[in-house]
């Protein structure tokens, strides 16, 4: 391999390694919002054993299919970030 094109990978692979820690903080918090935004299908009933038995399946509509789907998209795109940055910091 050439030297330009082995520095040009090396300086790609700086470049992303540098901005990786500030996009898993992004991912992060738009996580923990979306996460915290979601319903709770059992109050605090359902967590000491009395739950509701008609709660128990609950069709997701409108924003909080929405907000479901952006919670596993972050979470998804936060582990693959962090599998990552261990990788290029094993490699760097």
């Amino acid at each position: 391999m050439p030297f330009e094109t082995q520095y040009a990978i090396l300086g790609a692979m700086s470049l992303v390694a540098n901005i990786l820690p500030y996009a898993q903080i992004i991912l992060s918090v738009i996580l923990v919002v979306a996460i915290l935004l979601q319903q709770s299908g059992a109050g605090v009933g359902g967590a000491l054993g009395s739950g509701d038995t008609e709660s128990f399946h609950h069709t997701r509509r409108g924003f909080e299919k929405f907000l479901f789907y952006l919670s596993l998209a972050c979470a998804i795109l936060f582990a693959l970030f962090a599998l990552l940055s261990v990788l290029l910091k094993a490699s760097i």
